[in-house]
C-alpha cells in the first residue's frame, strides 16, 4: 500500500469508528446535533437501540478495513479492500437517499476515493510485476 492509499483508508476506518461510538454510546447527544435534520428530536431516545444496531455494522466494516492493513498477501488484501469499500460505498448511497442526502458525500465518497486507488495501485503494481 503507498502512503496515499493508507490514508484515504486509514480515514475511512477512523470515520467508521467514530459513526460506531455515534450510533452506539452517543445517539441521544452527539446524535442528535449531527442528525438534527433528519429526525424529529423525540424520535432519538426511541431509536437508540436500533442505532446501536447500525453502529455495531459500522463497526464490522471498520474492522475490516482496518483488518486490511495487516495482510501480506496482495490479492488477499485487494480483495477484502474491495469488499469492505464497495459495502460502505453501497451503504452511503443507500443513507442518502433515505436519511440524509449529505450522506453520499460524507460516507460514500471517501470510500469511493478510496476504491478508485486501490484499483489504480493494484493495476500498477500487477502490471510492473508482469514486465
Amino acid at each position: 500500500m503507498n502512503i496515499l492509499q493508507k490514508n484515504l483508508i486509514g480515514f475511512v476506518t477512523v470515520e467508521h469508528f467514530f459513526i460506531l461510538f455515534i450510533e452506539m454510546f452517543a445517539w441521544d447527544t452527539l446524535g442528535k446535533k449531527i442528525f438534527k435534520d433528519a429526525f424529529p428530536n423525540e424520535l432519538f431516545l426511541q431509536t437508540k437501540v436500533m442505532a446501536a444496531n447500525q453502529g455495531l455494522y459500522n463497526g464490522f466494516l471498520a474492522a475490516g478495513l482496518l483488518w486490511t492493513f495487516f495482510i501480506v498477501n496482495k490479492k488477499w488484501q485487494y480483495k477484502l479492500l474491495i469488499f469492505f469499500l464497495s459495502c460502505i460505498i453501497i451503504a452511503g448511497i443507500y443513507g442518502s437517499l433515505t436519511i440524509v442526502s449529505k450522506i453520499v458525500f460524507t460516507q460514500a465518497l471517501p470510500a469511493t476515493l478510496s476504491l478508485i486507488v486501490v484499483v489504480i495501485n493494484f493495476r500498477k503494481n500487477s502490471l510492473n510485476k508482469s514486465e
